[in-house]
């Protein structure tokens, strides 16, 4: 079986990633797993710039395929905040919960009809000092005025989905999947990945 550097020491995305790459025969390794400590600079501007220097960091130094990804909330009424800042927005040390919690605060005066917000994704592969492949996936919907749900992490207990009517951290894995920015982007890095295995 090919091994796929998945570049994470976060058990929750790798896991989104095993479930959203079933079937294809490749070992998922997250780089904790590799023995991997050197951490990636994410200091774009972009997901996707974020993404590719991440894949091509990792691939080069591990010398395995690698899959990366840079994703993100983007919240229409703080000008598109956090964005590429989603996981450092409350502090380099902020927990899940901190940062949940520091953006409800950032809203406490914004309605819920003045909430829009969409958590995107750009997934970058690549070879060892070779080619990168780049897919981006959204998911539109708001914020919530308080946490809701047990599943997913992040800011998966506020992000609303109006076609559910539920946060994705009360949608099941399954669902959650079909309809999230990971999810989308997995479903066109997929392809990608297949053809690999048959090359």
């Amino acid at each position: 079986m090919r091994k796929l550097l998945v570049a994470t020491t976060n058990r929750g995305k790798a896991d989104e990633y095993r479930e959203l790459l079933a079937g294809l025969d490749f070992d998922l390794l997250r780089l904790d797993q590799a023995g991997i400590t050197q951490e990636a600079e994410e200091e774009h501007a972009t997901f996707e710039e974020n993404a590719r220097s991440k894949a091509v960091f990792y691939a080069d130094l591990s010398g395995l395929l690698t899959l990366a990804d840079d994703s993100g909330l983007e919240v229409d009424a703080l000008g598109g905040e956090p964005g590429v800042r989603s996981s450092r927005y409350a502090g380099d040390n902020a927990t899940d919960a901190d940062r949940v919690n520091f953006l409800l605060n950032k809203l406490m005066d914004v309605p819920l009809s003045a909430r829009q917000a969409r958590f995107r994704c750009a997934i970058a592969i690549a070879e060892p000092h070779g080619r990168v492949w780049l897919t981006e996936g959204e998911c539109a919907g708001g914020i919530a005025l308080e946490p809701k749900g047990e599943n997913g992490f992040g800011y998966d207990p506020i992000f609303y989905v109006p076609e559910h009517g539920k946060t994705i951290a009360e949608l099941s894995p399954s669902v959650k999947n079909s309809i999230s920015h990971r999810g989308r982007a997995a479903a066109l890095a997929r392809p990608i990945l297949e053809k690999m295995l048959k090359a």
